[in-house]
């Protein structure tokens, strides 16, 4: 049983970075906003979202800014250090199922 599972519908929003990986695969990190409204008022929220091989090569192919998506995948929660040198909490959707609408 998969008790972590996040499901969004909204649109990529401008930062798309693709690259390969040592392996040979692919990574793909990109963000997508989600809208809800509420009494008349439209709210906004960003999420950072990352994926590997197909998946990783489909948003290459087919993303880009303003793409309605709907992604299915797990939060992953990870501590970075920062180029000041800080160190940095993160969350983040591993995605395992991109559909293009």
């Amino acid at each position: 049983m998969n008790n972590n599972q996040v499901t969004l519908i909204g649109n990529m929003g401008e930062r798309l970075n693709v690259s390969d990986l040592n392996n040979g695969s692919k990574v793909a990190r990109f963000n997508m906003v989600t809208t809800t409204s509420v009494k008349g008022k439209v709210n906004f929220q960003w999420y950072q979202l990352f994926c590997f091989g197909n998946l990783a090569q489909f948003i290459a192919d087919f993303g880009g800014k303003g793409k309605k998506i709907v992604v299915t995948g797990k939060l992953v929660n990870r501590t970075f250090v920062s180029r000041t040198g800080e160190q940095k909490k993160i969350s983040e959707i591993e995605v395992r199922h991109v559909v293009g609408l």
